[in-house]
């Protein structure tokens, strides 16, 4: 590759295909049961990988700023700007937008940071996970209830103990605790009791957003109340978490619904955003 990228200087030609590189290295390494190391130069699986912000913010501007030969050089598809917790706002902004999706500043500076905490826990991020945090964003009923504190004590065989403590836009904070059959059963009464709305559980499911064994993962949860159904959905990496954020989504609608009244805006955004996945 050195004589390929600087043919113009040895004034020689070797007449290699060079876009077979990558494929061959593939194929001999699946058949001798030797693995390419990820930092092995031109067809390791970093060599054309961008995570730091100031990299790839330069890539965006020109290729040639980090890479003197392009991916598809040494048959590579492309070169990636892997998303983590390096990456600049830049890069994630352009990320979102190949995704379908257009946020404005306000909303795209939520969503980088829920990003940010979220790279903080996870090795690394998929597509799915943007557009996880993207429709949370938009859809999560905000208030008047938030879950300040989340602790969950389980042993097998043992009824599990939950405590949580949630804020109120008021001003309160109530802590309660509860036991349950297992922590998401216990989570959803401690829940219950310090919203003061009691619900009934009709289903309750849990879906992987994206994969690896610190996949984020979706629950969703349907509930009756008062002769109605509810249905309340949140992503995390905890799925107790995520389950004890789902059904408290479904309690702020309740109680916004016994005001007589929505969240200015709430709703809006949830449009938006549904309607930009559409498209």
């Amino acid at each position: 590759m050195a004589l390929a990228t600087r043919a113009q200087f040895f004034n020689l030609r070797t007449g290699i295909d060079t876009r077979r590189l990558y494929p061959t290295s593939r194929l001999v390494a699946n058949i001798t049961g030797q693995s390419i190391p990820r930092n092995k130069a031109i067809i390791g699986e970093n060599a054309f990988a961008h995570e730091s912000g100031i990299h790839q913010h330069g890539m965006l501007k020109h290729h040639s700023t980090y890479e003197i030969m392009r991916p598809e050089d040494v048959g590579m598809a492309r070169s990636n700007l892997v998303l983590g917790k390096h990456s600049g706002r830049h890069a994630f902004r352009e990320r979102v937008r190949e995704l379908g999706f257009e946020l404005d500043d306000i909303e795209l500076n939520r969503v980088f940071e829920d990003f940010k905490e979220l790279a903080d826990k996870k090795k690394e991020l998929f597509d799915g996970d943007i557009e996880a945090l993207v429709l949370r964003a938009g859809s999560t009923a905000q208030g008047p209830w938030s879950l300040e504190r989340l602790d969950i004590d389980a042993h097998g065989g043992e009824p599990s103990h939950a405590r949580v403590v949630l804020r109120h836009t008021d001003g309160r904070s109530v802590e309660r605790d509860a036991l349950g059959d297992g922590p998401v059963d216990a989570a959803y009464k401690a829940v219950e009791k310090a919203s003061g709305i009691a619900v009934t559980v009709r289903k309750f499911e849990v879906h992987a957003v994206t994969i690896g064994e610190d996949a984020q993962g979706e629950a969703i949860v349907y509930v009756d109340h008062s002769n109605r159904s509810y249905r309340g959905s949140s992503v995390s990496t905890n799925i107790v978490e995520a389950a004890s954020r789902a059904l408290l989504e479904v309690i702020n609608r309740i109680e916004l619904s016994q005001r007589g009244g929505q969240r200015p805006g709430t709703a809006r955004t949830a449009e938006v955003v549904r309607a930009q996945t559409a498209v």
